[in-house]
């Protein structure tokens, strides 16, 4: 399974603009780059549908996306042998330990929803937003710059 966190804003950027620099980031080639975009563009969606079904006590609209979001695997489309392979050998553990909290998450948000129980569904969403942050910050700071350490680091001195 592969991790797909919602792009929270900076969804204009590219590959061109922001190239990533040295350090922790995805080395995987540019059609898999863009089945997981794809993929993080319809998680985005979903975590988007979610603040106003969860607002509103719709709860079966919430265990809906929450499953959605949960089986939602890169590896379940229709990939070829290479590129299975190539997710295999190039995501490091830290990215699929993000993975399968992410996941597990989503599917804990549909059961509470299912159990209709908001304070249990908040915490959920809570948990999906934080490992999207986790994520982001790790694999991707180079597109969301606002996650890096030394935006932290500003934000504290002021």
């Amino acid at each position: 399974c592969l991790l797909l966190v919602p792009v929270t804003g900076h969804t204009e950027h590219t590959a061109d603009n922001h190239a990533p620099p040295p350090g922790d980031h995805l080395h995987l080639s540019p059609a898999l780059m863009e089945l997981l975009q794809q993929e993080m563009n319809a998680i985005q969606k979903g975590m988007q549908a979610l603040i106003p079904a969860i607002a509103s006590g719709n709860w079966q609209d919430v265990a809906d996306i929450g499953e959605h979001i949960q089986h939602s695997y890169i590896m379940q489309q229709q990939l070829t042998d290479a590129q299975v392979e190539e997710l295999h050998h190039e995501l490091p553990a830290a990215f699929l330990e993000l993975d399968q909290s992410f996941h597990h998450s989503a599917g804990m948000l549909a059961h509470a929803a299912k159990m209709g129980n908001a304070e249990v569904i908040g915490f959920y969403f809570y948990k999906l937003t934080d490992t999207c942050v986790a994520c982001h910050r790790k694999f991707a700071g180079y597109r969301f710059p606002g996650l890096t350490s030394d935006a932290d680091d500003t934000r504290h001195q002021h």
